[in-house]
């Protein structure tokens, strides 16, 4: 068993090559507590999207590696989803795929005097992650990044 702290870190061990077998991309693992139940959800993807079927198959093996190996030190709900329009970006790969949409970036510290920023992801290199904002290239160190999400405009 293993402590919360440690939890996401080893059901995203345990998901990916499940979710990579499938043909799917583990986009994010998450392990909270809510309204007295503690949630683990599984963010998965594939270019064209995910359905149904895709979550509730992953949904089914995971559930039989997580029983085997009983990594949760408690009781939990198993949730596996889609990431949403406002998917997260996470991983380098993830700044890489979406080179060229508009992203929202917020830093844990301000840069120059902002914490928030909207723009067009021009690209990802050498730690730095390149935005486009009204006609300006704004550099942000990704070890800054506390999130970064793709932007929808309504």
């Amino acid at each position: 068993m293993v402590v919360k702290e440690n939890v996401a870190a080893v059901v995203e061990r345990i998901s990916a090559p499940v979710a990579e077998e499938l043909g799917l991309e583990l986009v994010d693992v998450e392990f909270a507590k809510e309204g007295g139940s503690w949630i683990l959800r599984v963010y998965i993807d594939k270019p064209g999207g995910i359905d149904h079927g895709d979550c509730e198959l992953v949904s089914h093996r995971l559930d039989t590696l997580l029983d085997e190996k009983d990594p949760i030190p408690r009781e939990y709900y198993l949730e596996v989803s889609s990431p949403g329009i406002e998917r997260p970006l996470k991983k380098l790969r993830d700044f890489q795929r979406f080179h060229g949409h508009l992203v929202n970036v917020t830093t844990y510290a301000p840069l120059g005097g902002r914490k928030k920023f909207t723009g067009k992801l021009e690209g990802v290199e050498a730690g730095m992650i390149f935005l486009e904002e009204k006609g300006e290239i704004i550099s942000i160190p990704m070890v800054q990044v506390s999130s970064a999400r793709l932007h929808v405009e309504f």
